[in-house]
Protein backbone atom coordinates (compact mmCIF):
# COMPACT_ATOMS: atom_id res chain seq x y z
CA UNK A 1 0.00 0.00 0.00
CA UNK A 2 2.32 2.73 1.25
CA UNK A 3 5.61 0.88 1.52
CA UNK A 4 7.85 3.92 1.18
CA UNK A 5 6.20 5.87 4.01
CA UNK A 6 8.52 4.33 6.64
CA UNK A 7 11.60 5.27 4.62
CA UNK A 8 10.29 8.82 4.07
CA UNK A 9 9.60 9.19 7.79
CA UNK A 10 13.14 8.06 8.67
CA UNK A 11 14.64 10.54 6.18
CA UNK A 12 12.37 13.31 7.47
CA UNK A 13 13.44 12.59 11.05
CA UNK A 14 17.13 12.95 10.12
CA UNK A 15 16.61 16.20 8.20
CA UNK A 16 16.27 19.36 10.29
CA UNK A 17 12.87 20.98 9.74
CA UNK A 18 14.23 24.47 8.97
CA UNK A 19 16.29 23.22 6.01
CA UNK A 20 13.48 21.33 4.31
CA UNK A 21 12.07 23.26 1.34
CA UNK A 22 8.30 23.11 1.36
CA UNK A 23 8.19 22.12 5.02
CA UNK A 24 4.73 22.05 6.56
CA UNK A 25 3.37 25.48 7.34
CA UNK A 26 2.10 26.39 10.76
CA UNK A 27 -0.73 24.15 11.85
CA UNK A 28 0.04 21.45 9.30
CA UNK A 29 1.21 18.05 10.45
CA UNK A 30 4.01 16.21 8.73
CA UNK A 31 3.10 13.68 6.09
CA UNK A 32 3.09 9.96 6.76
CA UNK A 33 1.45 7.29 8.81
CA UNK A 34 -0.22 8.15 12.10
CA UNK A 35 -0.35 4.55 13.26
CA UNK A 36 0.75 3.87 16.85
CA UNK A 37 4.44 3.10 17.32
CA UNK A 38 3.97 -0.58 18.17
CA UNK A 39 2.11 -1.06 14.87
CA UNK A 40 4.81 0.73 12.87
CA UNK A 41 7.47 -1.42 14.53
CA UNK A 42 6.18 -4.62 12.91
CA UNK A 43 6.08 -4.63 9.10
CA UNK A 44 3.28 -7.27 8.77
CA UNK A 45 1.21 -5.51 11.43
CA UNK A 46 1.69 -2.14 9.74
CA UNK A 47 0.67 -3.50 6.33
CA UNK A 48 -2.39 -5.12 7.93
CA UNK A 49 -3.20 -1.79 9.58
CA UNK A 50 -2.92 0.00 6.23
CA UNK A 51 -5.19 -2.54 4.53
CA UNK A 52 -7.74 -2.13 7.32
CA UNK A 53 -7.63 1.68 7.08
CA UNK A 54 -7.97 1.45 3.30
CA UNK A 55 -11.01 -0.85 3.50
CA UNK A 56 -12.77 1.27 6.14
CA UNK A 57 -12.03 4.47 4.18
CA UNK A 58 -13.23 2.83 0.97
CA UNK A 59 -16.50 1.83 2.63
CA UNK A 60 -17.09 5.37 3.85
CA UNK A 61 -16.23 6.89 0.44
CA UNK A 62 -18.54 4.43 -1.36
CA UNK A 63 -21.33 5.30 1.09
CA UNK A 64 -20.71 8.99 0.33
CA UNK A 65 -20.86 8.37 -3.42
CA UNK A 66 -24.16 6.55 -2.95
CA UNK A 67 -25.43 9.51 -0.92
CA UNK A 68 -24.78 11.79 -3.87
CA UNK A 69 -27.80 10.21 -5.58
CA UNK A 70 -29.65 9.07 -2.45
CA UNK A 71 -30.69 11.28 0.46
CA UNK A 72 -27.79 12.13 2.71
CA UNK A 73 -24.73 14.35 3.09
CA UNK A 74 -22.74 12.79 0.24
CA UNK A 75 -19.79 15.18 -0.03
CA UNK A 76 -19.40 15.38 3.73
CA UNK A 77 -19.19 11.59 3.97
CA UNK A 78 -16.74 11.42 1.03
CA UNK A 79 -14.45 13.90 2.78
CA UNK A 80 -14.79 11.89 6.00
CA UNK A 81 -13.57 8.82 4.09
CA UNK A 82 -10.69 10.85 2.70
CA UNK A 83 -9.83 11.91 6.25
CA UNK A 84 -9.78 8.25 7.29
CA UNK A 85 -7.40 7.49 4.42
CA UNK A 86 -5.30 10.53 5.34
CA UNK A 87 -4.46 8.95 8.69
CA UNK A 88 -2.31 6.47 6.79
CA UNK A 89 -1.67 7.52 3.18
CA UNK A 90 0.37 10.50 2.00
CA UNK A 91 -1.64 10.95 -1.22
CA UNK A 92 -4.85 11.39 0.79
CA UNK A 93 -3.13 13.87 3.11
CA UNK A 94 -2.06 15.92 0.10
CA UNK A 95 -5.58 15.83 -1.39
CA UNK A 96 -7.08 16.99 1.91
CA UNK A 97 -4.53 19.81 2.25
CA UNK A 98 -5.32 20.97 -1.28
CA UNK A 99 -9.08 20.77 -0.58
CA UNK A 100 -8.77 22.71 2.68
CA UNK A 101 -6.70 25.39 0.94
CA UNK A 102 -9.26 25.75 -1.88
CA UNK A 103 -12.21 25.89 0.54
CA UNK A 104 -10.45 28.56 2.60
CA UNK A 105 -9.69 30.59 -0.54
CA UNK A 106 -13.32 30.30 -1.68
CA UNK A 107 -14.57 31.41 1.75
CA UNK A 108 -12.27 34.43 1.67
CA UNK A 109 -13.45 35.34 -1.84
CA UNK A 110 -17.09 34.97 -0.77
CA UNK A 111 -16.53 37.44 2.06
CA UNK A 112 -15.26 40.09 -0.38
CA UNK A 113 -17.89 42.90 -0.48
CA UNK A 114 -17.89 43.06 -4.30
CA UNK A 115 -18.48 39.33 -4.59
CA UNK A 116 -21.22 39.41 -1.92
CA UNK A 117 -22.95 42.27 -3.74
CA UNK A 118 -22.76 40.38 -7.04
CA UNK A 119 -24.14 37.21 -5.42
CA UNK A 120 -27.02 39.12 -3.84
CA UNK A 121 -27.86 40.77 -7.17
CA UNK A 122 -27.75 37.43 -9.04
CA UNK A 123 -29.93 35.77 -6.40
CA UNK A 124 -32.44 38.61 -6.57
CA UNK A 125 -32.57 38.48 -10.37
CA UNK A 126 -33.06 34.70 -10.23
CA UNK A 127 -35.91 35.03 -7.71
CA UNK A 128 -37.61 37.72 -9.84
CA UNK A 129 -37.39 35.47 -12.93
CA UNK A 130 -38.87 32.55 -10.96
CA UNK A 131 -41.69 34.79 -9.63
CA UNK A 132 -42.51 35.97 -13.17
CA UNK A 133 -42.60 32.37 -14.44
CA UNK A 134 -44.88 31.30 -11.58
CA UNK A 135 -47.10 34.34 -12.25
CA UNK A 136 -47.41 33.46 -15.93
CA UNK A 137 -48.26 29.85 -15.03
CA UNK A 138 -50.95 30.91 -12.53
CA UNK A 139 -52.39 33.49 -15.00
CA UNK A 140 -52.59 30.91 -17.80
CA UNK A 141 -53.70 27.77 -15.88
CA UNK A 142 -54.88 28.99 -12.49
CA UNK A 143 -53.80 27.22 -9.34
CA UNK A 144 -53.70 23.71 -10.80
CA UNK A 145 -51.05 21.07 -10.58
CA UNK A 146 -49.19 20.54 -13.89
CA UNK A 147 -50.26 16.89 -14.15
CA UNK A 148 -53.95 17.92 -13.95
CA UNK A 149 -53.80 20.26 -16.99
CA UNK A 150 -55.73 18.86 -19.94
CA UNK A 151 -54.33 21.15 -22.69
Amino acid sequence: MNAESDERNRVAERTPPASVPGAPERGERELGSRAPGFIKASRPLHVSWQVGVFIVGLGVVVAGVLMLVLPGPGWLVIFAGMAIWATEFVWAQLVLRWTKRKVTEAAQRALDPKVRRRNIILTTVGLVIMAVLVGIYVWKFGITMPWNISE
